[in-house]
């Protein structure tokens, strides 16, 4: 006769258990799913982080000297505390005018959207590298956004000022160069118009952007492939990797200051310096 009941009680101990203790469970799942979401077992929410100038370019002989220049600090790519949030209406960065004939720009890039036009960075009044009608992109050409928005990417401009040229003005995404063609209404970058500053964030007074930027790094030079897919592989706390060539250097990392040793410092208005950028980031 206890055979023959042992099932049963089985069932209804275990019943009884999941009546007990079911609500807990449930709870649990539900606080994981949502730490989960906000990315907190993401490894870079979870990896240490450098504070602002752990590492900077030393020039022994003073800004814009190219001779004995290196790298000093907490250099070895570790992520930063800090990304900065532009709000989409008045934030921007300002710095001063870094015009020449030939120029690349890097940066790390989180986009909510590019319904409407937006300026990651402005060139000497023009625009260097600016998202509108769903594109990406300069000089009128670029790619489309999509599956760029709301995540964290690595875009990289090298430029030629003039006509558009397939030779000289490339854009890179993630480390690879992309095919461009006429894309959406994104703004003309202007050749000329040396004397107005350079912006972060938006072309100075409009067009401003709509997310999370960091570690902006401006070079007068054209970067090869291989040193923009470098710094691409070095990941959101990557160190500039043509030294000689490098002019301003804005990890965004707590504050606007210029670490490539040239005193290029940014004056920042309107935005915040923001440690919830990890939960869309993954490490290249």
């Amino acid at each position: 006769m206890q055979e023959k009941f042992s099932k049963p009680k089985k069932l209804q101990s275990a019943m009884e258990y999941l009546m007990t203790y079911g609500w807990a469970i449930l709870i649990i799942a539900v606080v994981l799913g949502a730490l989960f979401g906000l990315g907190f077992f993401n490894s870079a929410s979870l990896a240490p982080k450098i504070a602002a100038g752990a590492c900077q370019v030393y020039r022994p002989q003073g800004p814009a000297t190219t001779a004995f220049i290196n790298t000093e600090g907490v250099c070895n790519n570790e992520l930063p505390q800090y990304a900065g949030q532009f709000n989409g209406a008045t934030s921007n960065i300002v710095t001063p005018n870094l015009y020449g004939n030939t120029a690349t720009v890097t940066l790390w890039m989180y986009t909510k959207s590019a319904a409407t036009t937006e300026t990651a960075y402005a060139y000497s009044g023009g625009n260097f590298l600016s998202l509108s009608s769903n594109c990406i992109g300069f000089n009128a050409y670029g790619v489309s956004t999509a599956g760029f928005t709301n995540r964290w990417i690595f875009v990289a401009t090298t430029i030629i000022t003039g006509p558009y040229s397939t030779t000289n003005d490339i854009l890179y995404i993630n480390g690879a160069a992309q095919t461009l063609g006429s894309c959406g209404s994104a703004p003309t970058m202007l050749s000329t118009g040396s004397g107005s500053p350079d912006t972060i964030g938006s072309t100075g007074t409009s067009s401003v952007f709509n997310g999370i930027l960091a570690d902006v790094q401006y070079y007068n030079s054209t970067l090869s492939a291989n040193e923009i897919l470098v710094l691409y592989q070095e990941g959101i706390g990557g160190v500039p990797q043509a030294l000689n060539s490098l002019v301003g250097w804005w990890p965004l990392n707590g504050n606007a200051n210029d670490y490539s040793g040239n005193l290029n410092n940014g004056v920042p208005s309107n935005m915040v310096y923001t440690t919830a950028w990890t939960a869309a980031y993954t490490p290249p």
